[in-house]
């Protein structure tokens, strides 16, 4: 996946503590990618947009919830 040109933004939903920051990309033309900003030059997931929209609306509905 060819990711020259993303622009990373670090996630708002991210720890202030910095232990569980994600930067996301959603400047790229059919795809959107998610990082750890503790490892920058680490692994990336990439998402298609549509999915990346609906997991957010998901999120913020409150239908994912974390279970330890």
């Amino acid at each position: 996946m060819e990711l020259t040109g993303a622009v990373w933004r670090k996630s708002s939903r991210s720890d202030n503590g910095g232990s569980t920051c994600v930067e996301v990309a959603t400047n790229l033309p059919g795809v959107v990618g998610v990082r750890d900003s503790k490892d920058r030059q680490g692994p990336v997931l990439s998402f298609p947009p549509a999915a990346w929209a609906a997991f957010a609306r998901a999120t913020v509905a409150g239908a994912l919830t974390r279970r330890d």
